[in-house]
């Protein structure tokens, strides 16, 4: 069976997606990139189980992605994937992950070399699998969650999420 058959049989797929900012600075008011991500996710009949926004710190970003994991099909982060001394969501997402979908980072570089030009490198996009729920750690701003939104991840949210929990069913 192909691609194209599996997002036939995924289309109708349910999806809870929980969403976490990582920032120091940012707040409900003026979350940017956390808004546009719950927008398009309800744009796309995806439920949301979760959103908060934490400080950019390991320990608290990894226990919030296990809260948000145990009831989420689907956690999205954005924020602390850049090389500054603050940002460490790259260390504690990649830490979590059971099984990694390196395709996303490295698409997500070539797609941003398009808008940014070899500043993309400085990015550390991640994504994978924890505890059966699929983790994407995205940048923060507005152009690269747009960036990641539309080209990579709203394409595949429903087949991801089918392919994890075809064989429990």
């Amino acid at each position: 069976m192909g691609t194209e058959e599996h997002r036939e049989l995924s289309a109708e797929t349910p999806v809870a997606c929980a969403v976490l900012t990582v920032s120091d600075t940012r707040d409900e008011t003026n979350d940017w990139s956390g808004r546009f991500i719950l927008e398009h996710l309800r744009a796309q009949g995806a439920s949301v189980s979760g959103y908060e926004i934490v400080p950019d710190d390991p320990h608290k970003v990894r226990e919030k992605v296990e809260t948000l994991c145990a009831s989420a099909d689907v956690v999205l982060i954005n924020g602390g994937t850049g090389i500054s001394r603050r940002d460490t969501t790259y260390e504690a997402v990649q830490a979590m992950l059971e099984k990694t979908l390196p395709g996303f980072g490295e698409i997500f570089r070539v797609l941003s070399y398009d808008d940014v030009g070899p500043a993309a490198m400085l990015s550390r996009a991640v994504a994978g699998v924890y505890r059966d729920t699929v983790v994407f750690s995205m940048p923060g701003s507005l152009g690269a969650v747009r960036l990641a939104m539309e080209k990579l991840i709203l394409p595949e949210l429903r087949h991801l999420v089918w392919e994890l929990v075809r064989q429990q069913r």
